[in-house]
């Protein structure tokens, strides 16, 4: 092995940095010496990521929300291609991120780069063309979900499945009471941990719809304890808006520790993306939900493959919990959901035992299978 092995990556936002992160502890793991750069977030950091540029720079979804941000962007990737080119790693790996990653591959890859993308994108559920990308910038494909590496091989791509790596993050059986010492919560409360996403556009779009539901959660049962996780860039916009929504002491705001909320909470309201797997992980029934730029969400739309949209009903190939979206995420449609969880307690101890059997599917050994498939690219 080189003495010191060079690799550089890109995750763009919050559950990307998670992603990377986890990778990044295994291969230091098999390769103490390496050396990782590129555009991260501060769990890549805590595995010695030296971040050129923060991933919370490339955070944003839809398609007209894109729009303000898409030149600085550009300006990011055409900098890092440059800086990669003029000093070439070992290998880059794209960490999710689809629409920076994959022409950054491409270009790396016609180069005589390696190139390994982590996460295979959803090209199953929507946005097919994707997987055209895909065959031109990656080598290889680390696949979260067993399914995919047929799907890849189907148009030539090679690909492993490793699991997902917040499977073992996530234990099989999360201690709620433990969590909710943690939060000054009591053993006899209930709970709805509210999750308004992770991007600004998120926030701007959920949370205070999120709280509307919640303050008419709160009139139908009194006594409801609500908590938030914020990440810290959003912690002050969400402080705002949770303080206007008359919740009180009733709402307990936290800055980051999502998987504490999760653990300790008795249900949640949540918005699409990889937040709602790690809510099924912890066993938790939810209500996901979702709003965006009208104009973004018809194109959205048009190009979704499958009914289901958050990632639980996906992955189980049926609705087991309520998706309400775009127009039906009204506040009284997401409270009544919410409560229709908590009123029927047979109900989610049956959607907990599904997503056990889910966990148990995702539970590989993601460390070795990952820089084994790694290993396999470095040697061409």
């Amino acid at each position: 092995m080189d003495t010191q092995r060079r690799f550089a990556m890109v995750a763009g936002e919050t559950s990307g940095d998670l992603l990377a992160g986890l990778l990044l502890q295994a291969m230091r793991q098999r390769w103490p010496d390496l050396v990782a750069s590129g555009i991260g977030g501060p769990r890549m950091v805590e595995q010695g990521f030296d971040a050129w540029w923060p991933s919370d720079r490339l955070a944003v979804r839809g398609y007209l929300e894109v729009l303000p941000k898409l030149l600085a962007i550009l300006r990011i990737r055409n900098r890092l291609r440059e800086r990669l080119l003029a000093q070439p790693p070992a290998l880059f790996i794209g960490v999710d991120a689809p629409d920076f990653n994959f022409g950054l591959e491409a270009d790396l890859k016609a180069a005589g780069m390696r190139t390994v993308h982590f996460v295979c994108p959803s090209f199953w559920a929507w946005r097919p063309e994707k997987v055209e990308k895909v065959r031109r910038g990656a080598d290889h494909v680390l696949c979260i979900f067993p399914f995919e590496p047929a799907l890849l091989a189907e148009h030539g791509i090679a690909s492993t499945y490793v699991g997902h790596p917040i499977a073992h993050l996530i234990p099989m059986n999360p201690d709620r009471a433990a969590a909710r010492r943690q939060l000054g919560l009591r053993d006899e409360d209930h709970v709805v941990a509210i999750l308004p996403g992770s991007r600004a556009s998120e926030v701007q779009y959920l949370a205070r719809r999120f709280f509307a539901a919640a303050a008419l959660m709160l009139e139908a049962r009194p006594g409801l304890r609500f908590v938030v996780p914020a990440v810290p860039a959003l912690r002050e916009r969400i402080g705002q808006l949770a303080a206007a929504s008359g919740l009180g002491d009733s709402l307990i705001l936290v800055e980051g520790q999502s998987h504490v909320v999760l653990a300790a909470c008795d249900v949640t309201l949540i918005a699409s993306g990889t937040a709602t797997l790690e809510a099924a992980l912890f066993k938790r029934p939810m209500v996901i939900a979702y709003n965006m730029n009208r104009l973004s969400w018809h194109i959205m739309r048009r190009k979704q493959l499958q009914p289901w949209v958050g990632l639980p009903n996906i992955l189980c190939g049926e609705f087991v919990v309520p998706e309400l979206l775009q127009d039906a995420a009204t506040p009284d449609a997401l409270a009544r959901a919410t409560l229709a969880w908590l009123d029927d307690p047979d109900k989610a101890n049956a959607l907990q035992a599904r997503f056990s059997a889910l966990h148990e599917t995702l539970r590989r050994d993601t460390a070795q299978l990952a820089t084994d498939a790694i290993e396999k690219v470095l040697q061409g």
